[in-house]
C-alpha cells in the first residue's frame, strides 16, 4: 500500500497519460466558429460529449495552444461537426495550419451563424452557454439550437489513428424524420443500384439534396455527375413508419468509363433491371415508369397523394434559365 501511495505522489508522465487517454475510442469532430469580422475558423477535435437534454447541452474542449483558441473563446456561438468514415481528408485539413480550410468543404449558416459542414455525419449548431477554464484547455458548453444527422458510418479514432466502426445503424433506427434522398444515376445504357445487404437492390442514396459536379453517397463514396442533367424526378412515401423518398435523376460524367465502384454498387442494363430483387413495390413501380419514360424521351415528376399520386410531364429539352428567359424576352 505504501508503494502505491508513493507512486500516486509521483509526477504524471504527460506522454504516457496522453497514450492512456488515447485508448478511449472516440469519434472525430470539426469545431467551427467565426471571428468578429466574419472569417470562418475551424479545427479538428475529439474532446466532445453530450451534457444535457433539458436544456440541450454539449461540451467541447479547445486547447489553449490551438491557433483558433482566441476565436472560439471570444465567440458567442460554435458548431460541432461529427465526421463520417469518408471524411479522413476533412479531418486532416482542419488539423493542419492551412489558411484555406473551408475552400474544400460545403458549409452553410443555419441558426447561429457558425459555419456548419453540411456533408458531415451529424452537426450541432450551438450558442455559447458557459465557458470554463480547465488547465491547458477551455471547456466550451454549448446550447444546441439546431442539428442534423444521417445514417452514415462514423469516423472513429483510437490510439492515435483512425478506426472503423462496424454496423453503426441498429435495426429500426431512423436517421431522421426527413426524406431518403435517392438517385437514378445513368451511365450510357446502364443504371446504378446499391445492394441492401440482404440480397436485394435499392437506389444509391445521398446526404444532400443538391448534387453539383460531385455526389457524395452514404458510405463516403463520391461520383462525378453532369450537374446540368440532374433533375427532381419523384417524391413519395413508402410506409407510415419509414421516411419518404426524394428521387433525382442524374447522369454520370464520362459515362462511367473511369469509375471504380465499391462492391455495394453495380450498374445494370436499363432494359434488364432486377425488379424481383427491388426492395419495395414503390421503388419497383418508380423504376418501371422511369424506363418507360426514358424510352419515350419524355420525363415527368411524380408527387405522391392519397388517390394514387400525380405526374406532371415535362416537354422539350432542358435549357439554362438565363437562356430561356432571354428567349422569352426576345419573343421566341
Amino acid at each position: 500500500m505504501a508503494e502505491q501511495a508513493a507512486k500516486s505522489d509521483a509526477p504524471i508522465d504527460p506522454v504516457a497519460l496522453r497514450r492512456a487517454f488515447g485508448t478511449f475510442v472516440t469519434g472525430v469532430t470539426v469545431l467551427t466558429t467565426r471571428e468578429a469580422d466574419g472569417t470562418p475558423r475551424g479545427m479538428t477535435a475529439n474532446s466532445f460529449t453530450s451534457v444535457s437534454l433539458d436544456p440541450p447541452l454539449l461540451l467541447v474542449c479547445v486547447a489553449k495552444s490551438a491557433s483558433s483558441y482566441a476565436a472560439f473563446t471570444a465567440s458567442n456561438c460554435f458548431a460541432v461537426n461529427i465526421l463520417h468514415e469518408g471524411q479522413v481528408d476533412v479531418s486532416a485539413t482542419f488539423a493542419s495550419k492551412s489558411p484555406d480550410k473551408f475552400l474544400s468543404v460545403n458549409h452553410d449558416a443555419v441558426h447561429t451563424g457558425a459555419p456548419v459542414l453540411t456533408d458531415s455525419l451529424t452537426w450541432f449548431d450551438c450558442s455559447l452557454y458557459n465557458s470554463v477554464d480547465a488547465g491547458d484547455h477551455a471547456i466550451l458548453i454549448g446550447q444546441v439550437r439546431a442539428f442534423g444527422t444521417s445514417p452514415t458510418a462514423p469516423l472513429g479514432f483510437c490510439r492515435g489513428q483512425y478506426a472503423s466502426v462496424k454496423d453503426p445503424l441498429p435495426n429500426g433506427w431512423l436517421a431522421s424524420h426527413g426524406m431518403i434522398i435517392g438517385y437514378l444515376v445513368e451511365a450510357g445504357e446502364r443504371l446504378l443500384l446499391r445492394s441492401d445487404g440482404k440480397g436485394g437492390w435499392v437506389l444509391p442514396s445521398a446526404r444532400r439534396r443538391k448534387a453539383d459536379s460531385q455526389l457524395m453517397l452514404d458510405g463516403g463514396d463520391a461520383l462525378r455527375l453532369m450537374p446540368e442533367e440532374t433533375f427532381l424526378y419523384s417524391v413519395f412515401d413508402v410506409a407510415d413508419s419509414d421516411p419518404g423518398y426524394l428521387v433525382y435523376r442524374a447522369r454520370l460524367a464520362g459515362e462511367g468509363a473511369d469509375v471504380a465502384l465499391p462492391e455495394s454498387l453495380r450498374f445494370f442494363p436499363v432494359d434488364d433491371l432486377p425488379y424481383d430483387a427491388i426492395a419495395t413495390h414503390e421503388l419497383r413501380a418508380m423504376l418501371r415508369r422511369y424506363v418507360q419514360e426514358r424510352h419515350a424521351g419524355r420525363f415527368g415528376i411524380y408527387m405522391d397523394s392519397d388517390d394514387g399520386g400525380r405526374v406532371a410531364m415535362i416537354d422539350g429539352q432542358a435549357r439554362a434559365w438565363l437562356q430561356a428567359t432571354h428567349n422569352q424576352d426576345q419573343g421566341q
